[in-house]
C-alpha cells in the first residue's frame, strides 16, 4: 500500500539521489531505484545499445577516474568513453583488454585503487583545464538554450539577447530531456541552460552533482544565474542545488536547469531574461 510512510521514504530517496523531492514514484524515480540496486560485481559491464546504466557503472567510473583513466563524468552510463578508459586500464594492468568489466577487472581495480590515495580524479581536473582554456579563448561561446514547456517566450527572448551579444546560440523546444542532451552534445556546446516549470513558489537553479563528481563549470553558472536574478528582483525566492536530472547527467558540457515556480506576473517572469543573459556573459568571461 502506498501510504504516508512510503511517500516519506520516496522523498528521502529523491533528496539523496538529487531528484525533485515530490514523494511520488514517477518514471525517473523508478528508473533511479532500479539503477541504485546494482552493485559492482553483480553483473558484467560492457558496451551495449542502449547503454548499461547503474550504480555499479558509476563505481567503476569513479575508480578509473582516480587512477587517471578518463571515462568522462562518473554518470553511471557505460558509453564509448567508459569503454575506452576500461580497455586502457586493462592493457596497462596486463589483463585481457576486452572492454568487459568482470571478476578479473574488478579485482585489478580494487588492488590498484587501494594504493592510489584519494583525490578529485582526472575527470574533474580535465574539466578545470578545459574551463581555464576557454577563459582565454577569444571566440564567443556556443550556447544551447532549452525549453521544456510553456516558457517559449522567455527562452526566445533570451536567445535573441545572447545573439545580440555575439554568442553562437542554438535553441531546442522539446519535452524530452534526452533530445536536449543529444542536441547540446552534437552542437559541441560550451554551456547548456534549460528552462522548465516547477510546482513551487521559487526559481531553482540546478547543476550536475553526484557523490563523486561536481560539475565545477555548471555550479559557477548556476550561482551566477541566481546572483543576477536576485539583483533584478530581490523578492523572488531562489535556490541553487546540485542534482542528477537526466539533462544534467547526459550533457557533456557544464549545464544548468532553471525551474521556474509560480510567479503571478508574466512580465515579472520575463524580467529575468537580461539577468540570465548577463550571467551567461559573465560565465563566458570567467567560467571558474
Amino acid at each position: 500500500m502506498y501510504c504516508k510512510r512510503t511517500s516519506e521514504v520516496i522523498t528521502e530517496f529523491q533528496k539523496l539521489r538529487g531528484l525533485p523531492a515530490t514523494g511520488i514514484c514517477d518514471q525517473l524515480t523508478w528508473t533511479t531505484l532500479v539503477e541504485s540496486s546494482w552493485v559492482l560485481g553483480a553483473r558484467l559491464l560492457y558496451l551495449t545499445s542502449p547503454h548499461m546504466r547503474g550504480d555499479d557503472v558509476q563505481a567503476m567510473q569513479t575508480v578509473l577516474a582516480k587512477l587517471g583513466f578518463d571515462c568522462g563524468r562518473a554518470d553511471g552510463i557505460f558509453g564509448p568513453n567508459t569503454l575506452r578508459a576500461l580497455t586502457e586500464f586493462q592493457q596497462n594492468y596486463g589483463i585481457t583488454a576486452d572492454g568487459i568489466c568482470g571478476v578479473n577487472s574488478i579485482r585489478a581495480l580494487e588492488r590498484t585503487s587501494s594504493q592510489s590515495g584519494e583525490g578529485p580524479g582526472i575527470v574533474i581536473v580535465r574539466e578545470y583545464e578545459t574551463l581555464l582554456t576557454a577563459q582565454h579563448n577569444t571566440e564567443r561561446p556556443r550556447i544551447v538554450i532549452g525549453c521544456f514547456d510553456n516558457h517559449t517566450r522567455l527562452t526566445r527572448l533570451l536567445v535573441r539577447e545572447l545573439r545580440n551579444r555575439g554568442d553562437d546560440v542554438m535553441t531546442i523546444e522539446n519535452a524530452d530531456p534526452h533530445a536536449h542532451a543529444r542536441t547540446a552534445n552534437s552542437f559541441a556546446a560550451d554551456l547548456y541552460l534549460g528552462v522548465s516549470s516547477v510546482m513551487s513558489n521559487e526559481i531553482h537553479f540546478a547543476y550536475y552533482q553526484t557523490d563523486s563528481f561536481v560539475s565545477a563549470g555548471g555550479k559557477v553558472a548556476a550561482s551566477l544565474c541566481a546572483e543576477n536574478v536576485r539583483l533584478v528582483d530581490g523578492t523572488l525566492q531562489i535556490a541553487v542545488d546540485g542534482m542528477q536530472l537526466p539533462i544534467l547527467r547526459e550533457t557533456r558540457m557544464p549545464a544548468v536547469m532553471c525551474a521556474i515556480g509560480f510567479i503571478d506576473d508574466g512580465d515579472r517572469t520575463l524580467g529575468i531574461v537580461p539577468a540570465l543573459a548577463q550571467a551567461i556573459t559573465q560565465w563566458s568571461n570567467q567560467p571558474l
